[in-house]
């Protein structure tokens, strides 16, 4: 089937990555982001049925427009991915309170945005699918200069969860997947607010195409919670093993 799917953030990383991914599997494509110009050279590389969405994804205005001039040319909508996100380089002890508006606005509303605007067209077909672009620092804190990032990643998959268990109490066809990549070699520390490492140099990272494929995998399993690196899930679990104890104090 030719799924029609809308990824945010799409114009360079991970959005352009899976968005040609799934070009080359037949899949029809809505691509939003702000940068006109870099998303138009995304387009051409994924063919003639792609839309372009020039839209800021952190305005819930231009969001609703989004769904309503893909279902227009497309008829519907069966995935919508969040990918837009934002770092930050700033310990928490020096977060100023436009740190914490910029990360979760960024990291945070524009998911909401697109979860809560996409719902109305899934529950009246009785399906769809929302995968929400998170990070392994959603999950562990590794990151001190990450610390509002990791607290933005944290709220989104615990929003992601929340949304899953309402909305599927009435509607179970529809699913919403967490994806938790690693540190991926792209532009996103170089484009961090305050600057901040490039990723490329930082160690255990993927390619943009390794998230790529197993965004697609998620398509096709529906599955809920998906790390992108092998081995990911074990580190997520024997570092809160390390830090539990039972109630007599043992660890």
């Amino acid at each position: 089937m030719n799924k029609i799917v809308v990824i945010t953030g799409a114009s360079a990383g991970i959005g352009a990555s899976t968005a040609e991914l799934l070009s080359r599997q037949g899949m029809s494509l809505g691509l939003l982001a702000r940068r006109e110009d870099t998303l138009k050279s995304v387009a051409e590389r994924c063919g003639p049925n792609t839309l372009i969405l020039k839209a800021d994804a952190a305005k819930r205005d231009a969001i609703r427009d989004a769904v309503k001039q893909t279902i227009s040319r497309f008829g519907r909508i069966d995935v919508w991915i969040n990918n837009v996100g934002q770092g930050i380089s700033r310990p928490p002890s020096q977060l100023t309170d436009e740190d914490i508006d910029d990360m979760i606005r960024l990291n945070v509303k524009s998911a909401l945005y697109g979860m809560q605007e996409v719902l109305p067209h899934f529950k009246e077909r009785g399906d769809g699918h929302v995968i929400n672009i998170s990070s392994m620092l959603g999950r562990v804190p590794f990151a001190v200069i990450r610390s509002a990032y990791c607290g933005a990643k944290h709220f989104l998959n615990a929003l992601t969860a929340t949304f899953r268990e309402e909305v599927q109490q009435t509607h179970p066809g529809i699913q919403f997947s967490i994806v938790s990549p690693p540190v991926v070699r792209t532009d996103f520390g170089l484009n961090a607010l305050h600057g901040g490492p490039d990723s490329r140099t930082l160690p255990n990272s993927q390619s943009a195409e390794e998230v790529a494929a197993v965004i697609a995998q998620v398509i096709e399993t529906r599955q809920p919670d998906v790390y992108t690196l092998s081995g990911a899930q074990d580190r997520v679990i024997a570092y809160y093993k390390a830090l539990s104890s039972d109630a007599t104090g043992k660890r």
